[in-house]
């Protein structure tokens, strides 16, 4: 028998719905379905003006509760939602009870090459191979099978190569609200613009250095331009003088 609408509460209703939920629910996801249900059913009209804000600061009571309660469930919010989910120290109690045995784990090798997908996304597999130093097609099939990873497009390289990319299953699998949370991602990209810089700086240099070179080059050839049209010039000088017949030498006779 239900209870009638006027004993129901907001935050009764919201933990019900994250209860209910296949997958994390955002705030915004949560105010969109009482503003439907609202209209398919007139009782529930009183909840179909409910703000953002409001869906927020149940959420956090909820989550307050759980802690309080120490009920092994606790509200998380990941991959942009909220969801409900069991506390990681009952783990092998809860493998016990639903007969799923050992945890699944990836590969050493999976993880490393998941981990190069995930902080330099969107990556292409010779990029991934190129950090690792091995091939990684059956690694990168497996991720795709296990959908943390997705093709995310195609690069502009030669070939137009397949970019990856990480999936929501992945923000959910690691209980992250979104890549940005990833650890250390942020010394990361401080690094990679480092790195970027200095590459600039060093080719900067390398150009400035040839530009030189070349402005010296043609120094030269300009010198080499000036000294060969005097050697011509001494060369004709000599070459008149010597042509021109010695002094007291026999001049033919005139007519007598």
């Amino acid at each position: 028998m239900s209870l009638p609408t006027n004993q129901l509460t907001l935050k009764k209703i919201i933990g019900a719905m994250l209860f209910a939920a296949k997958k994390p629910i955002a705030a915004a996801d949560l105010k969109k379905n009482f503003i439907q249900t609202a209209e398919e059913d007139q009782t529930c009209r009183q909840f179909s003006r409910i703000k953002e804000s409001e869906i927020c600061a149940v959420l956090e009571q909820i989550k307050v509760d759980l802690i309080q309660m120490e009920a092994g469930i606790h509200l998380a919010e990941v991959a942009g939602g909220f969801r409900l989910q069991t506390d990681p120290e009952c783990g092998p109690w809860l493998r016990q009870l639903l007969n799923s045995g050992r945890p699944s784990r990836l590969s050493k090798p999976a993880l490393e090459s998941l981990a190069i997908i995930a902080y330099r996304q969107p990556v292409t597999r010779a990029e991934i191979e190129g950090v690792r130093g091995v091939n990684v097609d059956n690694i990168v099939r497996h991720l795709l099978e296990c959908q943390l990873i997705k093709i995310a497009g195609r690069s502009n390289l030669p070939g137009h190569p397949l970019l990856y990319g990480t999936t929501q299953l992945f923000l959910e699998h690691f209980g992250l609200q979104n890549i940005n949370h990833l650890p250390g991602i942020e010394q990361l990209r401080r690094k990679e613009e480092e790195r970027i810089q200095a590459r600039t700086k060093q080719s900067e240099q390398e150009s400035a250095e040839n530009t030189d070179a070349d402005d010296e080059e043609d120094e030269d050839d300009d010198d080499n331009e000036q000294d060969i049209p005097e050697q011509k010039t001494d060369g004709q000088e000599t070459k008149t003088q010597d042509s021109k017949p010695p002094q007291g030498a026999d001049e033919p006779a005139s007519p007598g």
